[in-house]
């Protein structure tokens, strides 16, 4: 992974004074850190691809740990842990959800967090995987849930990391959006707006070189000729999530859960557009996890006081360690 981010760091160092990268509408030109393989199929009477990762251990046959991306992230943000992952001798699948990086962004598309969950079982189906332990951040987390929800025979464990989804925006009376104001927001993205908002949120307010690349990762494609799809899907999916809150089914969650929860993780859909005191008073992450392993039945919490909302991210190791000693805990229970 140092290797990795080196060669992305390097790229930009040398670029500095020329014109910021480039991507397609599918993450073309953006090098992931793994080989990325495609899953073909149809869903919703059109022809889909599906781009993931799939890191082998050394010995076959072992256990399967899924990682599900972000909203503003991929599947080569989870490099780094599903190296120690595989390392620690279990398969992992990363892929990239349809709408995001280098996965398909269909003309017409519903999207629901049961359409994606399926998606992912049909994926998961292909490569003969009956059974895995299901990791999600942010969205990711989301998703994890409605997929231990539809599959609860086929789920080892669920984790979830500083999910969205502990609050309900809309009910709580956040002036959210339209489909098309989303749109008219997400054209005018740019690699300035998104670091100030990951650094506020993701990084606690703090900064260091090797976030840079995800920013890019994303920006990119938002400066390539495929901005307005890009956009369109992106707002489409920002109104999944603000109409889909999973946490009034938490208490039917049937596998064994745990929580990791960057503490200083604000973050908010809607947050800008609310008033006083309603905004000051949303992502409340401390408070919302500790509500939720109430609700979910048997559910672990681990809190990282110091880390935002992207902690696999803001500090790996001790991520890392806390993530693989949860999945001990979880199996010896």
């Amino acid at each position: 992974m140092k290797t990795f981010f080196a060669l992305l760091l390097l790229a930009m160092n040398l670029s500095a004074h020329a014109d910021a990268p480039v991507y397609g509408p599918e993450l073309q030109g953006f090098e992931y850190p793994a080989p990325v393989s495609h899953f073909h199929f149809i869903a919703q009477r059109q022809p889909i691809q599906m781009a993931y990762l799939d890191y082998q251990p050394a010995k076959p046959k072992g256990p399967v740990v899924v990682l599900l991306h972000g909203k503003n992230f991929c599947a080569a943000t989870w490099h780094d842990t599903a190296v120690v992952l595989q390392q620690a001798g279990l398969r992992v699948i990363v892929p990239d959800q349809v709408g995001f990086c280098k996965s398909s962004k269909p003309i017409s598309y519903e999207y629901s967090f049961d359409e994606l969950a399926d998606n992912t079982h049909a994926l998961l189906k292909s490569l003969k995987i009956s059974k895995a332990t299901v990791i999600g951040h942010s969205m990711g987390g989301m998703l994890a849930t409605r997929y231990a929800l539809m599959f609860p025979q086929e789920v080892t464990q669920l984790v979830m990391v500083n999910p969205l989804g502990l609050e309900d925006w809309k009910a709580l009376g956040v002036p959210l959006p339209t489909l098309e104001q989303w749109h008219a927001r997400e054209l005018n993205m740019s690699d300035e707006r998104m670091r100030n908002y990951q650094q506020s949120t993701y990084y606690a307010n703090e900064w260091k070189p090797e976030y840079e690349p995800w920013v890019q990762m994303i920006a990119g494609m938002y400066r390539g000729p495929g901005k307005e799809t890009v956009a369109w899907h992106s707002a489409l999916t920002y109104m999944m999530i603000v109409d889909q809150p999973v946490l009034y089914e938490f208490a039917k969650i049937k596998v064994p859960t745990v929580l990791l929860i960057g503490e200083k993780d604000t973050t908010a859909i809607g947050r800008d557009l609310a008033p006083e005191p309603l905004k000051s008073a949303l992502g409340n992450y401390r408070a919302l996890s500790l509500k939720a392993i109430k609700t979910i039945p048997g559910a672990r919490l681990v809190l990282f006081p110091d880390l935002g909302h992207a902690p696999h991210v803001q500090n790996p190791e001790r991520f890392q360690t806390a993530l693989v000693n949860s999945l001990v805990a979880l199996e010896e229970d």
